[in-house]
Order: C-alpha cells, then structure tokens, then sequence
C-alpha cells in the first residue's frame, strides 16, 4: 500500500498548510478519524471530505467545515455471512449490484491501497478472492464550493464473464428525509403511457407513515420508533436525488442512460430505511464484464445549508428548487470505457 506524507503532497503541487487554508485551495491531510488512524481528508475551507485507508473504499465524512457529518457513523454494527464478518461502517461505500448474499456483503476490513491525487484520493481495494472483483473510488473535491466527484470503477479480475452493475449506496445520518423526484407531470388527456417504473420490495409497505408521496417529490423519512424496513427504487430520469436533515441538504447528481438495463427491474435510483438509518443510492447500468473490463459510475454531491424546507410540498419545492439547479446535471456516457 502506498503511504504518501504531506511532504510528498507538496512535491506533487497540491495545497499543503499547517494552519486554516484559503479558500479555493484544496487541502489533503493525513488524519485519525472514526478510530482510525491512517484516514485523509480533504479540505477546502467551505467543506471536508474524509476517506479511510484502513478499510474501504470508504467516505466516512462529508460536510460543511466545523459543522456535523452529513454521513452516519455505525462503528458497531455488522452482519456475518459464510464469507465473513461485513461492517456498513457508515459514509458512503460501493457494491456490485443486483444484491444477493454473501456477494454483495464481500467483508471490506482490511486495509486498500491509495494513490493521492490533485484535489483528492484514489482509493483501491484488493481484488475480492471469492468474487474475482476490483473496487475503486476516485474522490475529487472542487476548489471551492461545496462539490464532489466521486468515480466508481468496477473492474473483472476474474477468469469469466460477470454481469454487474457499479452501486453507488451512501448511508446518512438520521432524522432527516430522502427526496426523489417524479417525473413531470402530463394530463391523460395529451399523454397516455408510462412516465417510469417504481419498485417494490416484499417489506415495502406504502401505507407506512415515513412515506410521503406527491405529486412532485416521492419522500422516505426516518424514525427512530418505526424499525421495520421500508425500500423504494424508481427509474430517475431526472438525474439527482437529495437527502434534507434539519437545514441541511445533500444532493447527489448522477446519469441516466435511456437504454440501459438496470438492475431490480429497472431501477437506478433506491432508498432504504430502518430506524434511524437511511441510505440513499444510485445505481449504474448492468453490464457484462469480459476479463480485464472495467465499469464506472459517477456521482456529484453538493451540500446547501440554511434550507428553509416548510411544512408542504410546495414549500419544499419552493426551497429546494433553486438549489437543484445550481447542482449542473451529469451527461449520460457509456459506463464501459
């Protein structure tokens, strides 16, 4: 695993201070975060993005700069399968879809190897012996602003083909509510076929109070109270999902691609919920992965702060709008380079 000091961060032109940095200036740093020691963050006076190397590939923290994680934080929690012992960890992690055990709970606790990067870090996780699988995660963050790139690459180290597809599944903090936005609306009278698919699970129940459904948005919430699970995914063809904790909102941005096969049943877009936590996820197209071939998926994320949500839809509309705006879409591309 390569270790990179910060002296090395300044031969390679990137912002190294000791004190508060200016901002426009991107800042990576080694730090002990979420006991533990070997994690970087990434900072550029409005914002900090903190990744681990001692498991991964992992986002463990994202938010405004003194102020709480976006992200949740679950050190204790786990679920054991014949292939090990997989921890959620919290933050934002990255799977091959469609789910299935053990496969997609392939045990991520050892530690990866990282390459530090202008603006950011590469992060890579040994090739999954059972799987034949490579994960990578690319994250950037801009020089100023809020923004951050986060590339997904999934590669086929194995000796067969595989159909995957790159999952993109963040785990936030609780007490607030994932928004998804439905498609515009058009009369009977001048369209009559399908605006998208919205998928169910078993567990789903839609009379369950966390959900809200609108004309506008379709909404999950967590409660503490309420530990069953509930899980919707739709076809986003919008492009971006949010998550508004409090006055806090966090934006994820990513591609549709019109003719892509996606996986349960179409979806590119999901949320889960159980209690307090929450996850909030994206979804690329499935592909089939030859030996040696590479997918990727990329998301956007912005945070806004100060939101001012209301009681009804229409005021979270009138809220949030305008922000979704200000967070550019992402054009669709092929996900196999």
């Amino acid at each position: 695993m390569r270790i990179c000091t910060l002296a090395a961060l300044a031969a390679m032109g990137l912002a190294v201070m000791c004190g508060e940095n200016a901002k426009g200036d991107v800042r990576v740093e080694k730090a002990a975060y979420f006991g533990q020691p070997n994690c970087y963050r990434l900072s550029n006076g409005a914002v900090e993005v903190v990744v681990t190397t001692d498991i991964g590939p992992r986002v463990i923290r994202y938010g405004f700069t003194g102020k709480p994680n976006v992200f949740a934080e679950l050190p204790e929690d786990a679920v054991v399968t014949e292939w090990g012992t997989w921890k959620p960890y919290g933050g934002h992690r990255f799977w091959h879809a469609p789910e299935v055990k053990p496969r997609s709970y392939y045990p991520d606790n050892e530690p990866i190897a990282f390459e530090l990067q202008d603006g950011g870090i590469r992060l890579s996780q040994p090739v999954e012996a059972k799987t034949g699988m490579q994960k990578e995660m690319i994250v950037t963050l801009d020089a100023s602003g809020s923004g951050v790139t986060v590339r997904h690459r999934l590669t086929n180290k194995g000796v067969w083909p595989v159909e995957a597809a790159a999952w993109a599944l963040t785990i936030v903090a609780g007490g607030g509510t994932t928004i998804i936005p439905q498609e515009r609306f058009i009369s009977h009278d001048d369209y009559v076929l399908p605006a998208r698919p919205m998928v169910l699970w078993h567990y789903t129940d839609l009379t369950d109070p966390r959900w809200t459904i609108g004309k506008k948005y379709l909404r999950l919430r967590t409660e503490a109270s309420l530990n069953t699970a509930q899980k919707v995914g739709v076809a986003n063809k919008q492009g971006w999902m949010a998550y508004l904790n409090g006055k806090t909102l966090f934006v994820k941005r990513f591609a549709y691609v019109a003719d892509g096969k996606y996986p349960d049943d179409g979806c590119n877009c999901e949320t889960f919920t159980k209690g307090t936590f929450m996850e909030v996820e994206t979804v690329g197209p499935l592909m089939t992965l030859r030996p040696g071939d590479t997918i990727e998926h990329t998301e956007r994320w912005y945070l806004f702060d100060g939101v001012e949500a209301g009681a009804t839809e229409a005021t979270l509309d009138a809220a949030i709008s305008p922000l979704i705006a200000k967070a550019p879409a992402l054009e669709a591309v092929n996900p196999v380079p």
